[in-house]
């Protein structure tokens, strides 16, 4: 049986970044993409492991296929440079 070597995977990945305008069921998210598309994403595992959550606005980096340009996994959420300060 032939293995697929990681950097044959990484090859079929776009990741691009873009905002959370909609939260859906099973840890599913509507991206809208800095380009102005939407794209259904989900939470990869290591960030559902983590207990990282995702709110409306966040800034978010999806891992798409070049596949299925319409599908996504939300692979890092970015910090928000905000503090609130008491």
């Amino acid at each position: 049986m032939a293995k697929k070597t990681q950097s044959n995977k990484q090859e079929d990945k776009i990741e691009v970044e873009g905002t959370v305008v909609e939260a859906l069921p099973n840890t599913q998210f509507m991206v809208e993409l800095d380009n102005g598309h939407r794209i259904l994403s989900y939470l990869s595992g290591r960030m559902r492991r983590n207990y990282i959550r995702i709110l409306l606005s966040d800034r978010v980096r999806v891992e798409m296929s070049m596949y299925d340009p319409t599908r996504g996994r939300i692979t890092y959420r970015f910090r928000d440079n905000r503090r609130n300060t008491g």
